[in-house]
């Protein structure tokens, strides 16, 4: 199957002409019978000589109801362009013809009906140049009389030659079904309808809403006025929705495959015509069969700003137009740059922002994304309608290779500038480096972490900041000069505050292995651990504390906390009546923590 869409000035025949093709009434409500004018949208189908399918949107031609108009063209790849022979081409037309360009129709037939009430030439040569300087370009031209039926047989060879040309529906893409049609069957409750462009639709599927909290379920579809299981696009699609309030759903509403799309009211696009024009602040925005209010800034000269009157799930790469509601005509069309813009807050930015919008080309790019953002989460981008291929460098984020790079090397500056400012600082914290590198989560910092740096603790650390400031450093000195012949006696806490060794300064040297910290303000020489090992293993096993602080020649303060440190670490072993024996091995391979405790070991 495939759709197409009429359009022309009122009382050209579209409807007459539709209802001749497929022998089906377009026009649903009696007041368009009666007045023999079409109000809203009509629908109806056909079988070609090939065998394929035709949809036809019939829309109405009055000046007054284009908004209807273009709901039906909106989501339709193809139009039927109709003019009459005997009044040629009028300004409905050409409004007509101008929202399709707007849109970016670009297949197409011209039709010149009532060739029995004149020559068809004159109106044909006219249409055809109007068309040819738009987005539609050359068509094929039938003159047509639906009431002799001249011409037909003709108009339904065409339309299958402009079937063969139509590029095929992407059938596995997300779906996004504009609702022109919205009412309640009896038994049945809410039906909606549209044209189903791409994807897929399948009776049990969840889908979303806007306006309706939570999922909504398929409970039954129609295609072409037969019930189906499965509707594949492209196609005119009625689909039962289970527990659905009808007064929640109307004509501009769309279902939406869930997670797929990103609903915005604030957007970026690029606009096609006069650059020079000057725009109305208030305008409507037009896309599918949705019409919004909308105000637009400019930012250069082909691009602005769309502050929307509510959101809608928007793509990059979406053709739109707005239409002036004041002077009732069509200003433009517009393509998506940006449905997730950053905000203008600062002087010079709507020119910079210009800037860079000027080397976009509205085309859906994961590097181009990824370079103007420099940090998304993929799901963000997939909801843009950008592809993702690229590996995440952290949890779902992924980065520009350049502003990784840079990032990585910002990191290496603000943890060699926090050591600099806070030398006693096991590391700068995580957090911290998060803000200073304005990052979104902290797990991004933690896989920006690279040799020369290492994450511990919360903490980032360089290798470079392992050396201690030169006062504590000094400090250090002394005591390994004063206990070196001493190895397991401990400084008095007088001695080390007259040292300059306060409890950050004692941690800093604890952390760079200068100083063994036993318990608070005990703290013994870095080898005393493995040499009190050697020491102990002389004595007759098992020993007792009083043994051990004899042979080690030192204090029951030192005594203590030093064989529980070697407990821990597993070379001595506690047993019962306050005995220990050496099990073996050294420490002096198992790295401690600041405190004196074990590093647990890696699994």
């Amino acid at each position: 199957m495939f759709v197409v869409a009429t359009a022309g000035h009122v009382d050209h025949g579209k409807s007459t002409l539709v209802r001749a093709l497929t022998g089906m009434e377009p026009d649903r409500w009696a007041e368009e019978r009666r007045r023999g004018m079409t109000i809203d949208l009509g629908f109806a189908w056909a079988t070609l000589p090939s065998g394929a399918t035709v949809a036809f949107v019939d829309v109405p031609g009055h000046e007054r109801f284009v908004p209807n108009m273009l709901a039906g063209v909106g989501p339709v790849p193809a139009a039927l362009v109709v003019v009459a022979a005997d009044e040629g081409w009028m300004p409905q037309s050409a409004e007509h013809l101008a929202a399709l360009d707007a849109l970016g129709v670009s297949y197409g037939l011209l039709v010149v009906t009532r060739a029995d009430l004149a020559d068809p030439g004159p109106a044909t040569a006219r249409a055809r140049a109007e068309l040819a300087a738009t987005s539609l370009g050359a068509v094929d031209a039938v003159a047509v009389s639906a009431v002799t039926g001249a011409g037909l047989p003709q108009l339904r060879a065409a339309l299958d030659r402009l079937a063969a040309r139509l590029p095929a529906p992407q059938v596995d893409a997300p779906v996004r079904l504009w609702v022109d049609r919205a009412f309640t069957v009896r038994g049945a409750g809410t039906v909606v309808t549209g044209t189903l462009g791409a994807g897929r639709l399948r009776v049990g599927d969840d889908l979303e809403f806007a306006g309706v909290a939570g999922p909504v379920r398929v409970r039954g579809l129609h295609r072409l006025g037969v019930a189906r299981s499965e509707v594949a696009a492209a196609a005119r699609v009625a689909v039962n929705l289970r527990g659905t309030p009808r007064d929640r759903v109307g004509r501009g509403d769309a279902l939406l495959t869930p997670g797929r799309f990103h609903r915005t009211d604030l957007l970026d696009v690029r606009l096609a015509g006069d650059p020079t024009a000057q725009l109305p602040a208030t305008l409507t925005l037009h896309i599918g069969s949705a019409a919004v209010p909308a105000r637009l800034r400019p930012l250069g000269p082909d691009t602005a700003r769309l502050r929307l009157a509510r959101p809608l799930p928007l793509l990059v790469g979406d053709r739109a137009l707005l239409r002036d509601p004041g002077r009732h005509h069509v200003v433009g069309g517009v393509t998506v740059l940006d449905v997730a813009p950053p905000p203008l807050t600062r002087r010079g930015a709507a020119a910079a922002r210009a800037a860079v919008l000027a080397t976009v080309d509205g085309r859906p790019d994961l590097a181009g994304e990824l370079r103007r953002r420099g940090l998304a989460r993929a799901a963000d981008l997939v909801r843009t309608g950008v592809e993702v291929t690229g590996r995440p460098v952290a949890g779902d984020w992924l980065a520009d290779p350049e502003h990784w790079r840079g990032l990585g090397a910002r990191l290496v500056e603000a943890v060699t500038r926090h050591a600099r400012e806070h030398p006693l600082e096991p590391g700068a914290p995580v957090e911290l480096l998060r803000q200073r590198l304005d990052l979104p989560e902290r797990a991004l910092v933690e896989a920006l972490v690279r040799p020369p740096l290492r994450l511990h603790a919360g903490r980032v650390t360089a290798s470079a900041a392992d050396a201690l400031p030169e006062p504590v450093a000094r400090a250090v000195a002394r005591v390994r000069a004063e206990y070196a012949d001493r190895p397991f006696r401990a400084p008095e806490a007088e001695r080390l505050a007259d040292l300059g060794l306060g409890p950050r300064e004692i941690g800093a040297a604890v952390r760079v292995g200068a100083l063994l910290r036993l318990a608070e303000n005990v703290v013994l020489l870095p080898g005393a651990a493995d040499a009190a090992v050697r020491v102990l293993a002389g004595l007759p096993q098992p020993f007792t504390l009083s043994a051990a602080r004899r042979a080690l020649d030192t204090t029951r303060r030192v005594a203590v906390p030093l064989l529980e440190l070697l407990d821990r670490r597993g070379v001595t072993r506690r047993l019962p009546d306050d005995v220990r024996v050496v099990v073996g091995g050294t420490v002096a391979s198992r790295p401690a923590d600041e405190h004196g405790g074990p590093v647990p070991a890696r699994s």
